[in-house]
């Protein structure tokens, strides 16, 4: 038990606490994902420093990166960095609707498709942005189900790819505009001064507030511009 170390965890109870299995635990920890455990003896134990991190690439699964992203944005991370700034920079995370990525066969991606693939439908799924080649197997993204539907649509497939890189051209940019907005006016002069870790939690949370808030603003601006466009498109139309 993590009393047998004060403040310390098992692998078991690490595991436990951020909702993964040992085993991935364990197997995260030999991609470099986690420092080495703190050794009493024979036995092995993890502090909150440990348990940041492991949150840390549960957060990043849970947003839609890749093993290879995670391993590549944990690798970045300062050596050093405080539990604090562990939590502050997942608070700058946007969160994708909840769905379970895996990494798949094809034959399992066309059981999750329910259909067989072609090897073009399949070059569409990747460009879409709903699975990522991983060798000769596919891991799945947020948007597999989106995709998967648009595959379906009797759209031209340049139609529905260049709809992508537009979408993915601007989105970009919002993101990196926003997000620069929200380091440099809201994250910026809250490190500027000293806080608990339970201010800095509550920081968090205000954070994911504001961050959903956003996101349903831009929802709703996306919709009146969306309807302006159109609107002015069919005037035109209607006078020639």
């Amino acid at each position: 038990m993590a009393g047998e170390a004060e403040g310390m965890l098992t692998i078991d109870e690490l595991a436990a606490a951020v909702g993964m299995t040992v085993r991935t635990t364990r197997y995260y920890a030999t991609l470099g994902l986690l420092p080495p455990p703190i050794r009493q003896g024979r036995m092995a134990y993890y502090d909150e420093a440990h348990l940041s991190r492991l949150q840390m690439v549960r957060a990043l699964q849970d947003h839609g990166f890749t093993l290879q992203a995670i391993e590549g944005y944990m690798r970045s991370l300062p050596a050093d960095a405080t539990v604090e700034e562990l939590v502050l920079r997942r608070s700058m995370l946007i969160p994708w609707d909840a769905q379970a990525l895996q990494v798949l066969t094809r034959a399992e991606l066309e059981e999750v498709a329910g259909r067989k693939l072609s090897a073009a439908q399949i070059d569409l799924l990747v460009a879409l942005g709903g699975v990522v080649r991983v060798g000769r197997k596919f891991e799945t993204m947020p948007a597999l189900r989106v995709s998967l539907q648009l595959i379906e649509l009797d759209i031209p497939v340049d139609s529905m790819r260049a709809a992508g890189e537009a979408i993915t051209r601007h989105m970009d940019a919002l993101a990196e505009e926003l997000t620069d907005i929200m380091r440099h006016q809201v994250v910026a002069p809250f490190r500027a001064q000293e806080h608990s870790a339970e201010e800095v939690r509550a920081f968090e949370g205000t954070v994911a507030t504001l961050r959903q808030l956003t996101m349903e603003a831009l929802v709703t601006q996306f919709q009146r511009a969306a309807n302006e466009v159109i609107t002015t498109s069919l005037s035109r139309t209607g006078s020639d």
